[in-house]
């Protein structure tokens, strides 16, 4: 979306997406296309603000969810190490007790 200059005067361009393609259509010049612009640049920031609010809070729920993972291996550290303790060892991925324990 585009104000571009075309002999002497400015007119009022937008891009839009046909078959594939960008088209420019033409909006036109005056205060209605100032009006359209606007319009458009307010629902432009808009959707920055909303994008710039989610990458925050998908953030703080990755910091969040890395909290839980470290707290996660720590406890599957300690759960294997009261396992060996207790005479257990792994066979094919599941915990056995040991015969000659």
């Amino acid at each position: 979306m585009a104000w571009e200059r075309r002999g002497g005067d400015f007119y009022y361009y937008q891009s839009e997406r046909e078959n594939g393609r960008v088209r420019k259509k033409y909006i036109g010049r005056g205060e209605l296309a100032h009006l359209i612009a606007h319009s458009a640049q307010t629902r432009r920031s808009v959707r920055e603000e909303r994008r710039a609010k989610e990458r925050a809070e998908l953030e703080r729920i990755k910091d969040l969810s890395a909290v839980g993972d470290e707290l996660y291996e720590a406890a599957e550290a300690l759960a294997r190490a009261e396992l060996i303790a207790a005479g257990y060892h792994r066979h094919k991925g599941e915990w056995r007790l040991r015969r000659d324990a």
